[in-house]
């Protein structure tokens, strides 16, 4: 078990996490990553993590689901009224969110999880929308107002713990026996419930994950940004989650996360152009629904499994002057050194070249 955990690749990766922790930590004490830039790369975590958690719900369990920012914002809103008006402390704060879209997502899953493709997105879709309603008439949580003045909490050692739990959780559950049960109601839900699969348990349960890391993802944005409204978690926040799934891949964590972080970045260098930002999203989509629908890295995971059959495909391939020192060239090279063959006449005589 031991030698399992000291195999020379976790340990690699354990040594990357570190030193980026470290890198991140060094750079935001030190003041040489800017204020402007310590935004945007708290908010390239906080998308990773909504990302990452979408997709377990659409990608991987093949579920359409648009009422992503609808968890996001019970996760935000639990999270600032227990650390403003309950005086808890923020670890106090997360774990509250995450149970209490945990509960959202159970509500709102087991009965609309029967429904299918298109009414399963308008289900989800109108969740969202009577949840932010709801916000707007409560005095409680500030109407529409929102609430001001919540204490910056969420700092980068948080960010980072939460980011690398949302990932390695969701990548260890979708590589487990009941991943194999989520792609095969993706693949196909009739197939799967009658090799037994419990196709309403699995949906909901990959609802209920799905909810609580949005639930976490928006206790970090409240607590990082200070103030909360309900026009913050409107249609628009669930559909640029969307989008940062879809283009990444369905069915791909890795995808997701590069997507999330390519498009946060964009969207800070486009903020001279804000009314323009969803208008270009749109045509990503457009775009990639025309070259490229399975994303751009569909279901291809980062892995150093997959890095080493990629280089190995590399070097395998022949090319002008080709690399004699690879394993392609290993042919090559042996039959320049065969000796000359006689030829085989038609009526089975050898003849000497």
């Amino acid at each position: 078990m031991v030698r399992r955990y000291l195999r020379a690749g976790n340990l690699a990766v354990t040594a990357v996490l570190a030193a980026a922790f470290l890198a991140g930590e060094a750079a935001i004490a030190s003041g040489w990553l800017s204020p402007y830039y310590q935004v945007q790369l708290f908010s390239v975590g906080i998308n990773v993590i909504l990302a990452v958690s979408l997709n377990l719900i659409n990608g991987f369990t093949g579920q359409f689901s648009l009422g992503h920012a609808g968890f996001m914002a019970v996760g935000a809103y639990t999270a600032a009224v227990a650390t403003t008006r309950w005086g808890l402390p923020f670890a106090a704060a997360i774990l509250l969110a995450a149970l209490a879209a945990a509960l959202m997502g159970l509500l709102v899953g087991v009965p609309t999880l029967r429904l299918r493709g298109d009414y399963l997105a308008i289900a989800t879709l109108g969740f969202g929308e009577i949840l932010r309603s709801v916000l707007y008439n409560v005095d409680y949580v500030g109407g529409a107002t929102g609430l001001l003045g919540i204490p910056r909490l969420t700092t980068w050692p948080w960010l980072f713990a939460m980011t690398l739990l949302t990932v390695l959780l969701v990548k260890n559950l979708v590589n487990s026996s009941r991943g194999l049960a989520l792609k095969a109601v993706r693949e196909d839900e009739i197939a799967a419930e009658d090799s037994g699969v419990d196709t309403t348990r699995t949906k909901v349960l990959a609802f209920v994950i799905g909810a609580v890391f949005a639930g976490i993802g928006g206790a970090l944005y409240a607590h990082y940004f200070f103030v909360i409204q309900p026009t913050t978690f409107s249609f628009l926040k669930s559909f640029e989650i969307l989008v940062y799934v879809v283009l990444g891949g369905l069915g791909s964590v890795t995808g997701s996360v590069v997507s999330a972080a390519a498009l946060t970045l964009l969207s800070a260098a486009l903020q001279g152009l804000a009314a323009l930002r969803m208008v270009l999203y749109g045509l990503v989509l457009v775009l990639l629904m025309i070259f490229r629908t399975g994303g751009l890295f569909g279901t291809w995971e980062l892995s150093f499994e997959a890095m080493g059959q990629a280089w190995g495909r590399l070097l395998r391939r022949p090319g002008a002057g080709g690399d004699l020192s690879g394993p392609a060239a290993l042919p090559r090279a042996e039959a320049a050194t065969l000796p000359d063959l006689p030829e085989v006449t038609p009526d089975g005589a050898s003849q000497d070249r």
